[in-house]
């Protein structure tokens, strides 16, 4: 007890400058890690374009399947390896070993050749380089989190872990601004590449050869090498870095796990800890960060049908204004405790994600929404052949007229009502009182193209007709900027000021997220405790939400229906959290393995005696 309690009374000092620059410098290793991960997911299209698109369409979906697994199926199983590798040889090593793997995986996806050069080689070593980032980033949060927790003054956990909440946003802002920089650069200066297909010249439906621009050739690779500056930059921080002072205490004391991984989900009475973790705080705080940020930009892009580099210019400035916010919450999760802030932010979304995302809309295009209130439209089919449009990967096919006619409509931002028809009923678009049949997928070669062809086209014009603006050129209610500092206008300043609620929502949940988990598990297998739930909250919860709210849109017939998704696990996690998470977990000590301080010191109400804590 005495060792434990002179280890309190030293964490409970202020931090030296030696351990602040330790604690930034683990925090950017993190952006840099981030930046690495989202590269891939921002320029997706453009790779998917270099890599797979000459395959057969059987082929292509099974790469898509794959890249999407990579991206978020992969992130718990590196949770596991490299948590428990944290937890057995320390902190410091394992954190070497995520950083070099996440950033020689970017450094050669920009050199990788493409298909046209390496065959089915290409694509395949594109996976693996995938799945490896995915295995690496499941193993960064936790070890980065416990780290600086451990590192941090008793009292001051909050406030030091929220720099480490900064760095998923601050590595989107990063990906976002290299890749606006570098694609106005290479595009301004070069010039357009032509394409070829097997070696001979790619052809136009007019006979022109087929011309890219510079960036999508080419240009987009220079964001992945130039990754190998930040890689080295971090090997080089991490390198001067000690372990971590709880992890060489319980060495000291010979009381390390010498099986994290079954002690942490093998016994009973760690695993309701995590699972608790989980659904009474990771995934609310998932569906909410996701929300806020990727889905915001989804939404405003795809939805709202503002162009790609408007969309990135509102997102990018909200997350500058924003942020601050992780280490403000951070900071006041200190005095307060971690449980009010979090699930306030979860309570906060469920209530007013409607009215925001309804603001949006009207704010950034006002004929959009003007024609969703004032237009009637239905669907009327056998309810039998509609299917959940459930697609996260994009490999599905939905070809009775019931899915075609909503996905269609749901994709050109239409709000409509469905309406059940008796069995063997034709399914029909009703326009503003016209009713349009919807053609039959299942046709085969010309006779299926010109059926989808006619079909799009006559929907088209009865939308148009009724106020829908489909064509963007002759939109001028819709938000643009022309540069990156063009947000001065009244239009784009309140959508910034809308979208920048959205990040502080974010802020609430993620800053004081990484304290609160670390505060749950004992030191003994506390990078392995805290990693699973986190990256399954977030890779699966929060990964899945883009895909699930589209599909829920479609079924439904309104743009908006899909975040019910994530007001409903936002509800979910208030109420567990209310009810099972304790928030006492700010009061104790993370050196501490006296059995009499787990209950009002721990993250968990009936904490178990175990060494460690």
């Amino acid at each position: 007890m005495a060792v434990t309690e002179a280890h309190d009374i030293d964490r409970s000092r202020p931090m030296t400058r030696e351990e602040k620059k330790v604690i930034l410098a683990s925090s950017l290793g993190t952006v840099f890690e981030w930046y690495d991960f989202y590269l891939y997911g921002s320029l997706a299209a453009i790779i998917g374009a270099q890599f797979f698109t000459s395959f057969p369409e059987a082929t292509r979906n099974v790469f898509a399947l794959l890249a999407f697994a990579a991206g978020f199926i992969v992130r718990p199983f590196g949770a596991l390896v490299f948590g428990s590798l944290g937890d057995l040889v320390g902190r410091k090593y394992t954190f070497l070993m995520t950083i070099m793997i996440m950033g020689l995986s970017t450094f050669i996806v920009g050199l990788l050749p493409g298909y046209e050069s390496w065959g089915m080689a290409a694509p395949i070593i594109l996976i693996v380089l995938r799945m490896l980032q995915g295995l690496a980033l499941g193993g960064e949060y936790g070890g980065a989190a416990t780290y600086v927790a451990e590192h941090a003054p008793m009292n001051r956990r909050g406030y030091y872990t929220s720099w480490i909440q900064t760095t998923a946003t601050m590595g989107l802002l990063l990906s976002l601004v290299i890749i606006l920089l570098v694609q106005s650069y290479v595009n301004g200066n070069y010039e357009p590449v032509p394409q070829f297909s097997n070696g001979e010249p790619l052809l136009g439906p007019d006979g022109a050869q087929v011309m890219l621009e510079p960036f999508k050739a080419w240009g987009w690779r220079i964001p992945f090498l130039g990754s190998i500056f930040l890689l080295l930059i971090s090997l080089y921080i991490r390198l001067q870095m000690e372990e971590s002072p709880a992890f060489k205490h319980m060495k000291e004391e010979g009381t390390q796990s010498k099986a994290p991984l079954k002690e942490a989900f093998g016994q009973w009475k760690n695993a309701k800890i995590a699972l608790i973790a989980l659904f009474g705080l990771v995934a609310g705080q998932a569906v909410v960060w996701y929300s806020g940020q990727f889905y915001a930009l989804f939404f405003i892009n795809n939805v709202v049908k503002l162009d790609q580099f408007t969309s990135n210019v509102l997102v990018a400035w909200s997350l500058i204004l924003g942020t601050a916010g992780f280490v403000f919450f951070g900071s006041l999760s200190d005095r307060i405790g971690r449980k009010p802030i979090i699930l306030a932010g979860c309570a906060l979304a469920a209530l007013t994600y409607f009215p925001v995302f309804k603001a949006i809309t009207e704010t950034a295009n006002p004929a959009l929404a003007n024609a969703q209130a004032n237009t009637e439209i239905s669907v009327s089919a056998d309810p039998e052949t509609c299917s959940f449009q459930f697609n996260p990967t994009g490999t599905a096919k939905f070809t009775s007229p019931c899915d075609i006619a909503k996905a269609m409509l749901a994709k050109s931002s239409v709000n409509y009502t469905s309406v059940d028809a008796p069995a063997g009923t034709p399914t029909t678009v009703t326009i503003a009182g016209t009713a349009i049949p919807v053609y039959d997928g299942t046709l085969t070669g010309d006779e299926l193209k010109a059926a989808k062809s006619a079909y799009e086209k006559t929907v088209n014009a009865a939308l148009t007709t009724a106020g829908y603006p489909i064509d963007p050129k002759t939109n001028t209610t819709v938000a643009k900027a022309d540069h990156f500092f063009d947000i001065f206008k009244a239009q784009n300043m309140k959508l910034v000021l809308l979208m920048t609620y959205l990040i502080v929502l974010v802020t609430m949940v993620y800053g004081p997220m990484a304290a609160a988990l670390v505060e749950m598990f004992p030191t003994r297998i506390r990078y392995s405790g805290m990693s699973l739930p986190y990256h399954i909250g977030n890779g699966w919860f929060g990964g899945l939400l883009p895909a699930t709210a589209f599909a829920i849109s479609a079924q439904s017939g309104n743009i908006y229906a899909g975040l019910w998704y994530a007001i409903v696990v936002a509800v979910m996690t208030v109420v567990i959290g209310l009810i099972f998470v304790s928030n006492n977990g700010h009061r104790r000590s993370l050196f501490g393995d006296d059995p009499e301080h787990q209950v009002h010191q721990s993250g968990y109400k009936d904490a178990p005696d175990s060494k460690g804590w």
